[in-house]
C-alpha cells in the first residue's frame, strides 16, 4: 500500500514512490546486466527476505556464515534502494561474479539489459490475502517507530484491492512474470511461498538445479534450509537490532511470522470475499 497522504506515481500502468520511480527509471535506461547475474524479483512481503537469504547461501555455498553478520538486505542489494538511489550512473564493475540483485520492479518495466542477457531471474509469489497482511503490518511497524499513527487496515484494504500500493497492482506484477516464466523457464524461475512453506526440501532442489548450483548430498540441503531458516534468522543479533542504513528500517521488521494463512487471523468474511473475487478475476 501507499500510506494516505504518501507520493505515489503512475508509470505505465504500475504504482511507484517518487524516489523509487526515479532510480527504477535510471536502472532501466543505463544498467548493463552480466550473464552470470541473479535477480530476485517479487511484489513487496512476498517472503522475499528468506530468499535474499537462501540465494547467497546457494550461489556461495561459504564456510564462514555471511548470516551472522549480514542482514540478507545486504547480500542482495536493490537497485532501487541502494546501487541506483545514490548514484543515476553507478559503476558496478569491480562486483565480483555472481553478482546478486533483488528488484520489486514489474517485468514490463524490467531493464532491457536483464530480459536479453542470459541472467537468471527467480520470481516469488504468495497468497494475495497474506501478502496483504504482511505488507500491513510491516508498514504499520515501520511508521510507528517514526511515531506515526497506524494507517487503518479497511484504508489500506480498499487501495490495495484498487491496486494503489507500491509496484501494484499486485496481481498484474504477478502475472508478468508468470507469464514469461512459462514462455522462458530457463530464464525465469517462478515460486509459490505456499510451496517453499509445503516442500522445502523439494523446492530448493528446483531452485539449486535452475541457479546451476545442483546439491548433491542431502545434508547439503539441510544445511541450507537450517541456516536460512525463519527461526534462525529472527534469533541472529543483527537482524534483532540493526537497522538498514538505506531505508532506516529496523531489520527486526523484516521478519514476522511467515505463517501460511495468517490472513485469517485479519480478515472479515467480506474483505475474504472481495480479494477473493479479484483474484479469481485476474488469475
Amino acid at each position: 500500500m501507499i500510506q494516505h497522504g504518501s507520493d505515489a506515481y503512475n508509470w505505465e500502468g504500475f504504482w511507484y514512490r517518487a524516489h523509487h520511480l526515479s532510480a527504477a527509471m535510471a536502472a532501466r535506461s543505463s544498467f548493463q546486466a552480466n550473464d552470470s547475474d541473479v535477480f530476485l524479483a517479487s511484489s513487496m512481503k512476498t517472503s522475499t527476505t528468506w530468499l535474499k537469504a537462501i540465494i547467497p547461501t546457494i550461489m556461495n555455498p561459504y564456510e564462514d556464515d555471511p548470516l551472522l553478520n549480514h542482514h540478507p538486505n545486504e547480500l542482495m542489494p536493490s537497485l532501487k534502494i541502494q546501487i541506483f538511489k545514490v548514484n543515476r550512473n553507478p559503476n558496478l564493475s569491480d562486483m565480483p561474479p555472481p553478482r546478486l540483485f533483488r528488484t520489486h520492479v514489474p517485468y514490463p518495466m524490467l531493464y532491457e539489459s536483464i530480459k536479453s542477457s542470459a541472467c537468471k531471474i527467480v520470481y516469488i509469489s504468495r497468497d494475495p490475502k497474506d501478502t496483504f497482511t504482511s505488507c500491513c503490518h510491516f508498514m504499520n511497524s515501520v511508521i510507528a517507530d517514526r511515531g506515526i499513527d497506524p494507517w487503518p487496515m479497511d484504508e489500506a484494504f480498499e487501495s490495495f484491492c484498487r491496486g494503489i500500493h507500491a509496484f501494484g497492482p499486485f496481481h498484474d506484477h504477478v502475472l508478468g512474470y508468470w507469464k514469461e516464466s512459462i514462455k522462458r523457464p530457463e530464464k525465469i524461475h517462478f515460486m509459490r511461498y505456499e510451496d517453499m512453506k509445503n516442500e522445502p526440501k523439494e523446492q530448493l532442489r528446483k531452485l539449486a538445479c535452475f541457479l546451476q548450483r545442483p546439491f548433491h548430498k542431502e545434508e547439503e540441503v539441510d544445511k541450507v534450509l537450517w541456516r536460512c531458516s525463519l527461526e534462525r534468522l529472527k534469533s541472529l543479533e543483527v537482524n534483532q537490532h540493526g537497522v538498514d542504513p538505506w531505508v532506516g528500517i529496523n531489520y527486526k521488521h523484516y521478519f514476522r511470522s511467515g505463517t501460511v494463512g495468517d490472513w485469517k487471523n485479519q480478515f472479515t468474511d467480506e474483505m475474504k470475499e472481495k480479494l477473493d473475487r479479484i483474484t479469481t478475476l485476474k488469475f
